[in-house]
């Protein structure tokens, strides 16, 4: 990063923006399993992707990670990671009944929203879960109460819901999502249901609002906005739709620098740039290095707010090293 008054070059400019990347449920859930590599020995098995980067996941193959998409993949008396996204009980029973060793790095935040599902369930409420079909983090909270929730995807979803308008109905959401898009969502339920229940607290993470609060700060003067990223992200997916939303002339997701499309940049003047909660600040320096190459000037960082927040590593890891290595 440089000064800001090296921040131009032949009136070109380069901002990336802060907070990005790793966030603490992510840094937890990767430590995790290099810690398990370190402990117990090659192979750990992980089912689905710990987190959702193809770059981390490669790297920790290339350690002795096996990844599965189910648990009927993993040998007898093998042991399991689950990743960060969050299981449904269903996925934890068949792990007991295998006699599986189990470490389970679900964020956090994610458990959270487990609990929310189990209380209102357990109170009798028909629950509408904010989020994507098919996401591991709406499949795991989804099997909390599955013949009480039923998902809503977008904001005119709500219209279709068959639940008793005058009756209470909660709410909850995936962690990832757009906030601007959740707000409308709950807006439209909450004109749709009078008895709206909400939860204790937000459920979109604290990273997650935080990365789009940041890209929107940098967007609206950005010719540009590349967010370092997979497709399989949610939460860096969001960040693209964030970054139109908020002004940025085009957007585009990499998951490195390698493509970059020169075509891109014809004409272009202001670039920011980002990374998704779940990538290696290292990826998000192969990028500025290429923008180097193609002769912008050193990135200046544009920062929001400050992250402090760490969670505890799961207890089969703690007694040697409780301590979540920073990135």
């Amino acid at each position: 990063m440089t000064e800001p008054d090296q921040q131009v070059s032949n009136g070109k400019r380069v901002v990336v923006a802060a907070p990005r990347g790793y966030c603490a449920g992510v840094d937890r859930a990767v430590v995790t399993v290099e810690k398990a590599l370190e402990r117990y020995g090659a192979p750990v098995y992980v089912r689905k992707q710990i987190v959702h980067n193809k770059h981390v996941v490669e790297e920790l193959e290339a350690r002795g990670a096996i990844f599965v998409e189910e648990l009927d993949e993993v040998p007898d008396d093998a042991l399991v990671i689950f990743s960060a996204h969050g299981i449904s009980p269903a996925v934890r029973a068949e792990a007991k009944t295998r006699g599986l060793r189990t470490i389970d790095a679900t964020c956090p935040l994610v458990t959270k929203v487990h609990n929310e599902a189990k209380r209102f369930a357990a109170q009798g409420l028909p629950i509408l879960l904010i989020g994507h079909d098919g996401h591991e983090e709406v499949e795991g909270t989804s099997g909390e109460a599955p013949d009480r929730i039923t998902l809503i995807e977008h904001p005119d979803d709500v219209d279709n819901v068959e639940l008793p308008t005058d009756q209470p109905v909660a709410w909850l959401s995936q962690t990832t999502l757009s906030v601007d898009e959740t707000a409308m969502t709950v807006e439209r339920l909450r004109e749709r249901f009078p008895k709206l229940v909400d939860p204790p607290s937000d459920d979109i993470c604290y990273a997650t609002q935080n990365r789009q609060d940041a890209v929107k700060q940098i967007a609206a003067h950005s010719d540009l906005m590349i967010v370092v990223g997979s497709q399989n992200s949610s939460n860096s997916v969001r960040l693209v739709e964030v970054a139109l939303d908020a002004g940025a002339k085009a957007a585009h997701r990499v998951d490195n620098a390698s493509e970059l499309d020169p075509a891109w940049f014809t004409g272009v003047t202001d670039i920011g740039v980002t990374s998704g909660a779940s990538v290696p600040e290292s990826l998000v320096d192969g990028v500025l290095q290429r923008l180097v190459e193609f002769g912008y000037p050193p990135a200046v960082e544009e920062r929001l707010v400050e992250e402090s927040l760490t969670f505890s590593l799961p207890p089969q890891l703690r007694p040697h090293d409780s301590r979540s290595r920073q990135r």
